[in-house]
């Protein structure tokens, strides 16, 4: 394997090992396992024989390089597999091995206790980055600073409520991740066709016991060639991920030289440069937009691994050995870097406050062209702020004496009183931020 470089730096090892070669054969040997034994609940064999195939089903049965080989042949695992099952059993047991089944029934069954997993470590790394927004929402809902449209200063607002914002989409991305959980962790025993004619009259019952066995929900339709379940949970996944990297950007953007706002954990040589001592570059941000642009990347070629003819696959479901990991095992490594973003970030309220100022206070625009309205009406007291913005920028001078200088002292004492402060001036962010705060530890878990 390709050594990648960037899941050794930041990849989340819970996931990766959901995806490891061990876990992937266990899990298809588990399969096969309890498929003895739901043979044996249905009566198709007995007891004994279900108990004896299902304690063949062991990893050290398993020769591991002749499988790959034998895998590379054939084209599918299963065959091999099952073959070296049957050796580690005598010829009455070695005959109801893999029973009714096909491989694409073992390999599905055995991802879809994959994916649950999966999406169990998703959402414990999404509770980690909610709970840390959930935090700094709180802690910066007064805490006041510029808002930017189009790069540019806007209007003020506060840190907690432009967290708020991240806050409320973590939220729906849990829900859409606990949904696609549960759509995916699907039985699949449906015969090479989708039909079950090789189980006949027992398919039902010996599915359904598989089912039970394996702690995943029973179903009466096939879905080899359906994969809008699992192209949900990938598409839920890369949109959390989008999430990070949109965090992450947020964050290179604010720790900026020239804005200084935020700043990711300091530690010794943490973003360090090997030439410049000066540095401390947004490394959690950094990894959080790759993660989240590779999430987003395998995500769409699940798409296309939709695109399936007939029964079955004919090459699309190749896409899907591949790009599944990918996608999720990316947005992992994306959540994790944003769950160490939100766990230490640093906030300076302080440059937050000068940075009000640093372009003449004219983000106050809007505030004042509002508190003028009332008297001049908005259009005209839209053209007088605009004009007086023009003459602050040409001039130099603030917008708060422009506006003055517009007017005239004697209309000024009259209205003076009126234009507010930023502070004074940010809406109605301490409900946004409560409300995002409540929703998420209100959300289903």
């Amino acid at each position: 394997m390709a050594f990648d470089l960037l899941s050794r730096l930041g990849g989340d090892e819970t996931m990766a090992a959901v995806f490891s070669q061990e876990r992937t054969v266990g899990d298809w040997l588990l399969v096969e396992a309890e498929l003895g034994r739901a043979l044996a609940g249905a009566g198709v064999v007995d007891e004994a024989t279900g108990e004896r195939i299902a304690a063949a089903c062991r990893l050290d049965v398993v020769d591991m390089p002749r499988l790959w080989a034998e895998s590379a042949n054939v084209g599918y695992p299963i065959f091999p597999l099952v073959k070296m099952i049957c050796a580690a059993l005598d010829e009455r047991d070695a005959a109801w091995v893999h029973y009714g089944a096909t491989t694409q029934d073992i390999m599905d069954t055995a991802l879809a206790l994959q994916l649950r997993d999966a999406a169990d470590r998703l959402l414990v790394l999404l509770g980690e980055v909610g709970d840390g927004l959930a935090r700094l929402v709180t802690e910066h809902a007064g805490t006041v600073m510029a808002g930017r449209t189009h790069a540019q200063q806007a209007v003020p607002t506060t840190f907690g409520a432009k967290l708020a914002v991240f806050l409320g989409e973590v939220t729906r991305h849990q829900a859409r991740l606990l949904r696609a959980r549960d759509g995916v962790a699907l039985i699949s025993l449906f015969g090479a066709g989708g039909t079950s004619a090789a189980l006949g009259a027992v398919s039902g019952p010996v599915r359904t016991g598989l089912a039970a066995r394996l702690g995943l929900t029973d179903t009466v339709g096939p879905w080899h060639v359906a994969r809008d379940s699992i192209a949900e949970l990938t598409q839920s996944a890369a949109l959390a991920a989008a999430t990070c990297v949109r965090l992450g950007r947020e964050v290179v953007d604010l720790s900026r030289t020239e804005i200084g706002e935020v700043a990711e954990a300091d530690g010794m040589y943490r973003g360090a440069s090997s030439t410049m001592p000066q540095k401390a570059n947004p490394i959690s941000s950094e990894l959080a937009v790759g993660f989240g642009v590779m999430a987003g990347s395998h995500a769409q070629a699940v798409l296309r691994a939709m695109e399936v003819g007939h029964e079955r696959a004919a090459g699309e479901w190749q896409v899907e050995w591949q790009a599944v990991p990918g996608a999720l095992i990316a947005a992992a490594g994306a959540l994790r870097a944003a769950a160490a973003i939100t766990g230490g970030l640093r906030v300076f309220p302080d440059r937050m406050a000068e940075n009000l100022t640093a372009d003449g206070g004219r983000l106050m625009a809007e505030a004042y062209m509002i508190a003028l309205a009332a008297e001049l009406g908005r259009d005209k007291a839209h053209e007088l702020v605009y004009g007086a913005v023009r003459d602050s920028r040409a001039t130099g001078s603030s917008l708060r004496d422009a506006v003055r200088a517009r007017v005239g002292d004697a209309a000024w004492s009259t209205i003076a009183g009126t234009l507010p402060e930023p502070a004074g001036y940010v809406g109605s962010t301490t409900e946004a931020c409560e409300a995002a705060v409540h929703h998420w530890h209100d959300a289903p878990r």
